[in-house]
């Protein structure tokens, strides 16, 4: 299987990739810098049945870099047809979120960071410009 991130370099320098299933376009930016993923709470709070909250929190580093705990929750997002599923940690990231959307016309959902990337056998080929999964070459 192989996603494309052209779109989302080309357009505003970021690796984007969509869902589709159920909980259709919402955005997730591949981060390789990120040891975990995160959903943005305005997501979570808007489709809270649709996850499950987990015992504990993590202690997340945000994206303007202080650190807080967040809840953990599983999720099942669908890409290209294919359900996947993984632990998020919810993240107030308001501030930084709206300036990446003034700046590029893009509202970002959330964060899959390598532990998404492993967990599914994501590879980021920034050559091709795309993601493969199941470790496909």
């Amino acid at each position: 299987m192989e996603f494309p991130i052209a779109y989302g370099l080309e357009k505003v320098d970021l690796p984007l990739i969509l869902t589709s299933g159920k909980l259709k376009n919402l955005c997730f930016l591949i981060d390789t810098g990120s040891t975990h993923n995160s959903l943005f709470d305005f997501v979570y709070n808007h489709f809270k049945d649709e996850f499950k909250l987990l015992e504990g929190t993590y202690r997340t580093m945000g994206i303007e870099g202080h650190y807080k705990e967040t809840p953990i929750i599983e999720a099942t997002l669908n890409f290209e047809g294919i359900d996947y599923t993984s632990t998020f940690s919810v993240l107030d990231a308001s501030e930084a979120i709206k300036q990446v959307q003034d700046e590029t016309g893009v509202q970002i959902h959330g964060v899959l960071g390598v532990q998404f990337l492993i967990e599914n056998k994501w590879i980021v080929d920034f050559e091709k410009l795309e993601i493969r999964s199941n470790g496909e070459v």
